[in-house]
């Protein structure tokens, strides 16, 4: 089986050359770990949301789509940024309403030194934004591996 994956980071790292999705997707960490490894995987779009409060998410994902892409991450910027983007929920339900197409929160691992300083400041203590977060939390060994 192959999956086509559009990826869309947030616009605050829109100079990010993508190294640790690609190397997470490649190992079948963080959100890429509902992938099995035995099956093919391919990415046919990366860009930006477009900058708050994203622009891009209209267009972008019709784009992807006509490329075969079946699945939208949101890159894990989206919830390690400060502050994580307000618009997460909004733009998944935006995207899939919109393009009946899968949306999932993370690609990468959250690496160490963001989920410490999140932790830290109480980010993440809602049950909503632990759900958000689940796809990319992985043990500290990863997440250092990831810093």
């Amino acid at each position: 089986m192959k999956t086509k994956i559009g990826i869309i980071i947030c616009d605050r790292y829109r100079n990010c050359a993508g190294g640790k999705c690609f190397r997470s997707l490649q190992n079948r960490e963080g959100a890429f770990s509902i992938y099995p490894k035995e099956d093919e995987v391919e990415i046919v779009g990366y860009t930006s949301c477009g900058g708050c409060p994203g622009g891009n998410i209209e267009y972008a994902p019709e784009e992807m789509k006509k490329n075969g892409a079946t699945v939208i991450h949101f890159a894990t910027g989206f919830v390690v940024g400060y502050p994580p983007c307000p618009y997460i929920d909004h733009f998944k339900r935006f995207i899939e309403e919109k393009y009946t197409m899968k949306v999932v929160v993370g690609t990468h691992p959250i690496p160490e030194k963001y989920y410490q300083t999140h932790k830290a400041l109480k980010t993440w203590n809602t049950p909503q934004w632990q759900e958000i977060i689940k796809p990319t939390l992985t043990d500290e060994k990863t997440r250092i591996e990831y810093n």
